[in-house]
């Protein structure tokens, strides 16, 4: 052991991972931050698998995560570490997938565990209701969806038989009632930590709700372990500064290689260091099918617009904002916290460069379901008859619902965007025109979806009218489905787009080509 290692494993709270997991008790509850790579406590998990290795403890765990954690399918990375026969016991996550947890979706695939997906707002907002006390929580979020029990209650596998959540009536209306989940302990992560446990997020792009897992842990007479990269002196943050303060945090694990996601670098724009030159940044995009559905969604934003982002193709819509001189007259949002600036891509996304605030995820969820967002564009799945959307559950892929159910519960203007088919589709854009080169082997619009995370029946009890997006189609929603409201040029609709829906649609007596811009 090092003279730093002895030296730092001598304070109250500062201990080696270890040391710390060792506190975790058999038939824990454990809820776990991070986002993907970012904010990830990797060493505290790592050494939480390793513990379990060797003497068969912590056992039949349950784990709350309201995003997915792990980003290597390569090498064992995030909740991945606990994915052992007999360990895991129960996971309820908001988002999943295989190419970053395998081994965690394979135990769910092969009914090992225990597997539950709810939206990811309900579970941090669950988390920060049990952080105060209360004896589980109400919301209107997710009615119809397939997280309501009278549909499938958020549960993923034929091992999972309990319901978490009920339907309740109040005050005349339907709510979903979640019931408490007591934590025992929280394992989360900032840049810099005290002797007393003092933490900071100073290099991290993201808030999440670290400092909610905490307190739910300790309202629940809890152990809390945060990991950090870097420890400071007693009494020498400001207290400003700090996120979660010590009175919260039972352990402190350095991590002096922790990195500020799976990136190689730090990126200092992301958490507001510096401001990065926007046209260092922003490539024009090819003119391609992501292109042409990106325009098209673009022409629904009306200045001023908040826009929300899903994952997909809409992450590219700044990049064509900035090409085509709009960025500006738009503000950008996601579930993670950053408001304003330019989203980053799938693999670190969550973060975005040159962000003007960062909420909690809790408080950006609070906006989201109150109604304030503008716009949001999403991707999709599988889309049917009536209109409803997939995007958690498909061709045996658990995916989760990620923040979805969340954003399109009262977004004004809902913009899902996708290709019409998938699987090695190619397209020919030229004059104006788009050509079919080469159809997609699977077809998207289908008789039934196979997991319902957007109910068209809910959608117009709100007085929504979302609309779907393709390279060569547009559809709105009508009274009884689907209707066809606008093609690409170059398309023949008979030929081209009816085939490759499996379900009859309506045909806008108005139906129109798409803009010719589109496709210059």
């Amino acid at each position: 052991m090092s003279a730093y290692q002895r030296s730092v494993t001598t304070r109250s709270k500062v201990m080696t991972a270890e040391e710390a997991v060792a506190n975790i008790p058999d038939d824990s509850t454990i809820t776990i931050g991070g986002l993907i790579s970012i904010l990830c406590p990797e060493k505290v998990i790592s050494a939480l698998g390793h513990r379990f290795d060797s003497c068969g403890s912590p056992s039949n765990l349950t784990v709350i995560t309201p995003v997915r954690v792990g980003w290597d399918k390569e090498r064992t990375t995030g909740l991945d570490h606990l994915a052992k026969p007999g360990m895991l016991k129960r996971l309820i996550s908001g988002s999943f997938n295989v190419k970053e947890s395998p081994r965690i979706t394979e135990m769910i695939r092969s009914n090992q565990i225990e597997a539950y997906s709810f939206s990811m707002g309900t579970l941090f907002h669950l988390i920060r209701s049990m952080a105060g006390g209360n004896k589980g929580m109400f919301t209107q979020v997710g009615l119809q969806t397939y997280v309501d029990p009278r549909i499938e209650g958020g549960r993923l596998n034929e091992r999972t038989t309990e319901s978490l959540n009920e339907v309740i009536e109040v005050a005349g209306e339907e709510y979903l009632y979640y019931r408490p989940l007591p934590v025992h302990a929280a394992i989360i992560r900032g840049t810099t930590a005290d002797e007393d446990g003092n933490v900071s997020l100073e290099h991290e792009p993201v808030t999440l709700a670290g400092l909610e897992m905490a307190m739910a842990a300790k309202a629940n007479g809890g152990y809390v372990i945060v990991q950090a990269k870097r420890l400071a002196a007693k009494g020498s943050m400001h207290p400003r500064s700090i996120a979660v303060p010590g009175i919260l945090v039972d352990a402190v694990v350095i991590d002096p290689e922790q990195k500020q996601s799976l990136l190689e670098y730090h990126h200092p724009s992301w958490t507001g260091e510096i401001k990065a030159p926007i046209d260092d940044i922003a490539e024009p995009l090819p003119l391609d099918t992501r292109k042409i559905i990106l325009r098209r969604a673009a022409e629904e934003l009306a200045p001023g617009s908040v826009v929300n982002l899903g994952v997909g193709i809409p992450v590219s819509l700044p990049q064509l904002l900035i090409e085509e001189h709009f960025f500006d007259q738009v503000t950008f949002s996601l579930e993670h916290g950053a408001v304003g600036g330019i989203p980053m891509g799938e693999e670190v996304f969550g973060a975005h460069i040159n962000p003007t605030a960062i909420l909690t995820s809790p408080q950006a969820f609070d906006y989201y379901h109150s109604g304030s967002l503008s716009a949001s564009l999403l991707g999709f799945a599988q889309i049917d008859g009536a209109g409803n959307v997939n995007v958690s559950k498909f061709n045996g892929i658990f995916r989760g619902s990620g923040g979805f159910i969340d954003i399109v519960h009262r977004t004004k203007k809902i913009l899902f965007c996708g290709t019409l088919t998938s699987g090695g589709l190619e397209v020919r854009i030229r004059d104006g025109k788009l050509a079919v080169v080469k159809e997609g082997r699977h077809k998207k619009f289908i008789p039934q979806v196979e997991h319902l995370t957007f109910n068209t029946d809910a959608a117009r009890q709100k007085g929504q009218a979302p609309l779907y997006i393709t390279e060569r189609a547009v559809f709105r929603l009508g009274e009884e489905g689907l209707v066809l409201a606008e093609y690409a040029p170059g398309i023949d609709i008979e030929k081209e787009i009816l085939p490759y829906i499996d379900f009859p649609v309506t045909i806008d007596p108005a139906v129109r080509p798409m803009s010719s811009h589109i496709f210059e």
